[in-house]
């Protein structure tokens, strides 16, 4: 999981949620960190397949963040994760980590990949209007 600044310009990584195997748990634990750390939107990562495409995988994802959406009180809003994770062990592998303290901390990395490339579509949007 990531939050962005105030401002909404940049992200950082602040946990990693660790399922359950208890989807409405796990859906609470997001909607209190939600609360916890005042969010006004949630945005989600979408594996879609390398073309674009929406495989299984992110048709399971899909199904599953409109139940996360449900239990927030605040919108939802999907977002690409397409190499999100091959951008986050990259940038680790850069700042020397090595491969065990990398996968500790590879998928809140990721999720701030993900956070940023959203934050950034936004200001291009801005830009284009």
């Amino acid at each position: 999981m990531a939050v962005s600044d105030s401002d909404g310009r940049v992200a950082t990584p602040i946990e990693v949620l660790i399922r359950s195997g208890d989807r409405q748990r796990d859906h609470r634990s997001i909607a209190e960190l939600a609360a916890e750390w005042e969010v006004d939107l949630v945005v989600i990562g979408v594996p879609y397949s390398l073309d674009g495409g929406i495989g299984p995988t992110a048709e399971r994802a899909l199904a599953e963040i409109q139940e996360i959406g449900d239990t927030l009180t605040v919108p939802v809003e999907t977002y690409d994760e397409r190499l999100s994770t091959v951008t986050a062990e990259r940038t680790l592998m850069e700042q020397n980590l090595d491969a065990r303290k990398r996968r500790r901390v590879v998928d809140m990395v990721a999720a701030s990949v993900i956070l940023q490339g959203w934050l950034d579509a936004q200001v291009e949007d801005d830009i284009d209007d």
